[in-house]
């Protein structure tokens, strides 16, 4: 999911502004439920949750792949 170019859904958006706008739709607790690593569920932080992410790829990938599922959701409502 990290094709460059605008074609690409992610396409202009920060790896800040997915976590950001994921905890202010799901909580801090329920996204811990939802993608289970340690930065959501123990003494939770944007800074905290972006360093591990910029550094995990597969918790990118679920961070980059529920941001679009909630985007298409948001659409549609």
């Amino acid at each position: 999911m990290h094709a460059d170019g605008p074609k690409n859904p992610l396409h202009g958006i920060t790896l800040e502004k997915m976590v950001t706008t994921l905890v202010e739709h799901y909580g801090w607790e329920e996204l811990g439920e939802m993608i289970r690593i340690n930065s959501f569920n123990s003494n939770p932080s944007i800074k905290s949750s972006l360093t591990f992410l910029r550094k995990t790829p597969w918790a990118r990938d679920k961070i980059e792949t529920l941001f679009l599922y909630v985007q298409r959701q948001t659409k549609s409502e």
